[in-house]
């Protein structure tokens, strides 16, 4: 195909295309490994999304920590 094609195809329909990959994915994954490790897997996703996302914005880890941590934790 047309180089030019797939950019402008992705371009009006990233969103479609990629919700569609993202729930073929998730089906897989609960075909695979059942539902609820499906969830497990999704959620340390998700966490190390945001863990990964704030490094990026330069955070502090140990603010972030202090955050997920029960308070009294860190000393």
């Amino acid at each position: 195909m047309n180089s030019k094609l797939l950019a402008e195809i992705w371009q009006n329909h990233s969103g479609k295309i990629s919700g569609a990959a993202i729930g073929l994915l998730i089906g897989i994954f609960i075909i695979t490994f059942g539902f609820f490790r499906t969830i497990f897997v999704l959620l340390c996703m998700i966490a190390g999304y945001v863990i990964g996302k704030r490094i990026d914005e330069k955070e502090d880890i140990m603010d972030i920590l202090e955050k997920l941590l029960p308070p009294g934790y860190h000393r």
